[in-house]
C-alpha cells in the first residue's frame, strides 16, 4: 500500500487478482445476510448508532457552527467489521482467525463550501487531525456518543488550525485555475437503511481445505513455498452527515488466494498468484476447480524456472484481456481520478483534455461501479454509496476516443460541479476520487486468434523476428506526480515470444512493461471480441480499495519492455526433502 508523498511521488499501486468465472459449489458455505445488506430503500430493522450519530451531530454543529471559523459541515462514519481468515502452506495450518471491529471517522470541515480547511495551497498538503479511531462495539448510544464528543472536539481544533494557514498561504502563493473551484461540493442528502452485513462460518472445514490444497502443490521440485488463504469479510457502514444523510448499508465478500514460489538459477523470484471472488456463500469455487487453478499455476511456474531472460525491446505486442485492464487502469484510469486534475503537484495530464481524442475512436470507457457481475464474474468494484455518503454512478469517461469526463469526489472541477459517486477510501484514511468498475468496450473488434495473427503482421512489417504475447499479469503502478516522470509499468507474469517464422511460441521471463500515457494510448490498433475481468485491489492516497476492470485483448504497435528487477540468491543448495534422491541411511 503506497501513499503518494509531497514532490517525491510514490507509485500507485495495483495488487492484482485475476477473476475467474463461478464453479459449482463444494467447499463448506458460509451463511451470510443477502448479497450486499440490501438494495437503497430496502425495508431493514435501523441501527440504533444512527440516532446516537444524528443525536451528537446536531448537538456539535449547534455550538460548533457558531464559532469561527464556523463548522460548517460535519460527517460521522462507524465502519463494522466482521472478518475470518484460514491460511496454510506446504501441507499445514498457519493460522485460523476471526474478529469483529468498529471504526469511527469524523469529518470536520471549517470554513464553507468554497474555501475549508482541506484546500491544498501549492506543493503541501493541509494538516489533518488524523484518521479517527476505535468505536465501541456494543450499541450503547450513551458510550458512542462520548467517543464521537471527544472525536469531533479534536477533529474541530485541528480544522480550525488547519484553515487559519491556508488562508495567509494563500497570500503568497499562486494558484491556478483548477485551484480556483470550490473545496467541497453542495450534495442532494439520502437515506437508505439496509440490514447489516454478516456471515456465520465454520472454520474447520476450510482449514482442511488449506491444509490439502497447500499439500498437492508439494509434489513440485520448483515450488520452494505454497500458501493458501481463505477470506470472509463482512463490513456495514453507518453514515450520517450535517446536510441530513443518514445510510446503513454492508457487503459480504469471500476470496481464496493461491499463492506459489520458485526461483530460477540466476536468482530470480518467480511467483503465481490466483485468486477466487464471490459475493454470494453459495458460489465458492469446489475443489476440482481449486486444483485446476494450482495445475496451472505449476506448469506455468515450472515453466517459466527454465524459460529464458528477455532483453529489453520494443515491438508489436498483443495483451490479453486481463493484461489489457491492468493497463487501462495503470495507464488511462488514475489519471481520470478527479482530483488529479486539480492538485497542482499532478501532472493533470488529462485536465484540459476534455472534449479531445486521447484514444483511437473505436475505445470508449466508463466507470460504473453500480455492476455487481460481468458475465458470471463478480466485480470488486461494486458499491451502492461510496463513502461521502454519494450513490455509486455509472460515469461514462470516453466516448469514441473523446474524453468526457472523469471519477469525482466530492472535490469538485470547474466544469464538473458535483461528485459522480466515486468518493472511495480505506478504513482510516480521507476519501479521494478512485476508480471503481472501469469498463472498456470497442467497436474494431476480431477474433483473438484473428488479433493474435495480425500481431505476427505487424511483427513482420516492422523487420520483427518476434512480437509478445502478454498472457497473465501480477500487477502495476504508475507515476502522477509532477515531480517524476509521468510513466507507468506494468508487471507481465506470463509472456511469450511469438515468432514470425513459423517456430512455437516461446516462454520468457524478466518482462516489465513501460511507457508514458499520452503516446501509449494512440498506438492501440485493434482489440480481441471478448471481455475479460480482474479483481484487485489498488494503493493510493486513500488507502487500498477494491477495484475490477474489464477489457477485450489489444494489439499495440509498438510497446517497449525493460528488464525486471532481480534478486541475486541462488536457489536452495538442497532440494525439497521429499525430493531429495539421497535415501535414509546414506544410499542413493
Amino acid at each position: 500500500m503506497n501513499q503518494l508523498k509531497r514532490i517525491m511521488r510514490l507509485p500507485l499501486l495495483l495488487i492484482l487478482s485475476v477473476a475467474s468465472a463461478s464453479v459449482p459449489v463444494n467447499v463448506p458455505a458460509a451463511q451470510a445476510a443477502p448479497r450486499d445488506g440490501a438494495e437503497p430503500g430496502q425495508a431493514a430493522a435501523r441501527s440504533p448508532l444512527l440516532d446516537a450519530m444524528k443525536t451528537e451531530l446536531e448537538r456539535s454543529l449547534g455550538v460548533l457552527g457558531k464559532l469561527d471559523p464556523p463548522a460548517y459541515y460535519i460527517g460521522y462514519t462507524v465502519t463494522e467489521t466482521q472478518r475470518a481468515e484460514v491460511s496454510g502452506s506446504n501441507g499445514a495450518l498457519l493460522s485460523s482467525t476471526e474478529g469483529k471491529s468498529r471504526w469511527l471517522e469524523v469529518a470536520v470541515r471549517a470554513g464553507s463550501y468554497a474555501l475549508d480547511n482541506t484546500r491544498k495551497v501549492g506543493e503541501r498538503p493541509s494538516p489533518t487531525a488524523g484518521p479517527g479511531g476505535p468505536a465501541p462495539l456494543d450499541d450503547d448510544a450513551e458510550v458512542l456518543r462520548r467517543t464521537i464528543w471527544l472525536e469531533t472536539d479534536r477533529q474541530y481544533r485541528a480544522a480550525a488550525e488547519a484553515l487559519m494557514k491556508i488562508k495567509t498561504g494563500k497570500e503568497v502563493k499562486v494558484e491556478t485555475a483548477e485551484g480556483q473551484a470550490p473545496d467541497f461540493s453542495r450534495e442532494e442528502a439520502h437515506t437508505a437503511i439496509g440490514p447489516r452485513a454478516a456471515f456465520t462460518l465454520d472454520r474447520k472445514p476450510w482449514e482442511q481445505k488449506v491444509r490439502a490444497y497447500t499439500q498437492a502443490l508439494r509434489a513440485s521440485p520448483a515450488i520452494i513455498n505454497s500458501i493458501v488463504t481463505f477470506t470472509a469479510q463482512a463490513q456495514t457502514q453507518y453514515q450520517a452527515t450535517s446536510e441530513g444523510t443518514q445510510l446503513q448499508f454492508g457487503q459480504t465478500r469471500y476470496r481464496l488466494e493461491l499463492f506459489i514460489q520458485g526461483k530460477a538459477p540466476d536468482g530470480m523470484d518467480i511467483n503465481r498468484y490466483y485468486n477466487f471472488d464471490w459475493v454470494n456463500p453459495g458460489e465458492a469455487p469446489d475443489d476440482k476447480a481449486v486444483y485446476a487453478a494450482e495445475a496451472t499455476l505449476r506448469k506455468e511456474l515450472e515453466g517459466l524456472v527454465a524459460a529464458p531472460l528477455i532483453e529489453p525491446t520494443a515491438g508489436p505486442a498483443m495483451l490479453t484481456g486481463r493484461a489489457a485492464a491492468v493497463f487501462f487502469h495503470e495507464v488511462f484510469g488514475h489519471r481520470a481520478e478527479g482530483h488529479r486534475q486539480k492538485d497542482i503537484s499532478e501532472g493533470q495530464t488529462f485536465a484540459r483534455k476534455v472534449g479531445e481524442a486521447i484514444f483511437p475512436d473505436f475505445l470508449s470507457i466508463t466507470d460504473d461501479p453500480t455492476m455487481r457481475r460481468l458475465g458470471k464474474t463478480d466485480l470488486l468494484g461494486y458499491y451502492q454509496f461510496d463513502d461521502e455518503g454519494v450513490p455509486a454512478q455509472r460515469t461514462p469517461l470516453v466516448e469514441h476516443g473523446i474524453l468526457r469526463g472523469f471519477e469525482m469526489s466530492r472535490s469538485p472541477l470547474l466544469g464538473f460541479p458535483h461528485s459522480n459517486g466515486h468518493g472511495r477510501r480505506q478504513v482510516g484514511y480521507a476519501p479521494v476520487s478512485r476508480q471503481g468498475n472501469l469498463i472498456v468496450q470497442s467497436s474494431k473488434m476480431v477474433t483473438n486468434a484473428q488479433l493474435r495473427a495480425k500481431l505476427i503482421a505487424l511483427a513482420k512489417e516492422q523487420g520483427k523476428p518476434f512480437g509478445l504475447l502478454i498472457d497473465d499479469i501480477e500487477g502495476g503502478f504508475t507515476f502522477t506526480g509532477r515531480g517524476q516522470p509521468q510513466a507507468f509499468q506494468v508487471l507481465p507474469l506470463v509472456v511469450y515470444k511469438v515468432y514470425t517464422d513459423g517456430r512455437p511460441d516461446e516462454l520468457v521471463r524478466g518482462v516489465d512493461i513501460v511507457g508514458t500515457p499520452l503516446v501509449s494510448l494512440t498506438k492501440i490498433v485493434a482489440t480481441g471480441d471478448t471481455p475479460e475481468v480482474f479483481n484487485g485491489y489498488c494503493g493510493a492516497e486513500s488507502g487500498s480499495v477494491p477495484v475490477s476492470a474489464a477489457s477485450p485483448a489489444i494489439l499495440i504497435s509498438e510497446l517497449e519492455v525493460q528488464k525486471k528487477e532481480s534478486a541475486t540468491d541462488k536457489p536452495p543448495i538442497l532440494p525439497p526433502p521429499a525430493h531429495d534422491a539421497v535415501k535414509t541411511g546414506g544410499g542413493r
